[in-house]
């Protein structure tokens, strides 16, 4: 697999939405129609028919009373991949971090989503632009949150480690409480013996990862791929060549960043602080 910021098709939810279109025209409804029965918006049912929106199971419920469809819209959504549930262009890297071995995390704007709290993780899909939906919120949010369970993984989670700006922690993203609670979290994470956690202060002169942020991972097969998201664009790269200059810029990065223990000591100040 080379670089890429090519789309990924969603088959799950385009077999679904062409289920929805087949029973309402079946049933001799417009999707307007429709729409008032379920007292929710005609777009939604034109996204969920095009495969755009995914079905939420409670709507699948509504909508097979509705259609007289017997259950088959909720049995599909409920047989849908986990995986699914994520954005399609950065559902293979979820599916490679959950199984990781190494996981190496640079973030420059703001905290890493496997360290976010949940009302932080929130005030960030809040900042969209253009805005999305609150169901299309909600289920981000779940989403984020179901990875955080690789930190329970058995018999240990994969070995992690952590470069953050000084700038994010400053940054109030949600409001003053939120971020302080945001930094205590982080630092009750930098305790973690699997975990490593280090700031770029601000004043660095030199800076190795001014390009922005990135994500290295280690496979249980012992392939080394690299993560890379930016505006509205993903890479997933496997290509050794450059997954090796990102491995060389993290490195750099650890050295120019302060140690876990001043990081620490940093994050006890701010959280004092915010």
């Amino acid at each position: 697999m080379h670089p890429s910021s090519k789309p990924h098709k969603n088959t799950s939810w385009h077999l679904i939405g062409a289920q929805v279109a087949q029973l309402r025209r079946a049933a001799g409804l417009t999707q307007p129609a429709l729409a008032e029965q379920l007292c929710i918006h005609q777009e939604t049912i034109a996204s969920i028919e095009q495969g755009r929106r995914p079905l939420k199971y409670d709507l699948a419920l509504q909508m097979d009373q509705v259609l007289d469809a017997r259950g088959v819209l909720a049995a599909g959504v409920a047989r849908v991949p986990e995986r699914e549930r994520y954005p399609a262009f950065a559902r293979d890297f979820i599916e490679h971090e959950q199984e990781a071995v190494t996981l190496l995390s640079y973030e420059n704007q703001v905290v890493p989503g496997l360290l976010q709290i949940e009302e932080y993780a929130a005030a960030v899909f809040s900042c969209l632009i253009p805005p999305i939906s609150p169901d299309d919120a909600e289920e981000r949010l779940s989403a984020r949150l179901d990875r955080q369970k690789i930190f329970d993984r058995k018999p240990w989670p994969p070995v992690m480690s952590f470069l953050i700006e000084e700038s994010v922690l400053s940054r109030p993203i949600g409001g003053p409480a939120v971020l302080r609670d945001q930094l205590r979290h982080l630092r009750r994470c930098a305790e973690l013996p699997y975990m490593g956690l280090q700031i770029m202060p601000t004043k660095r002169e030199k800076h190795a990862g001014l390009a922005g942020p990135m994500v290295l991972l280690e496979t249980p097969d012992h392939e080394h791929l690299a993560y890379i998201e930016a505006q509205r664009v993903s890479f997933l790269i496997d290509d050794p060549d450059e997954v090796s200059v990102l491995q060389q810029k993290y490195g750099m990065l650890r050295s120019q960043a302060l140690t876990p223990e001043e990081s620490m000591g940093l994050l006890d100040d701010l959280a004092g602080e915010a």
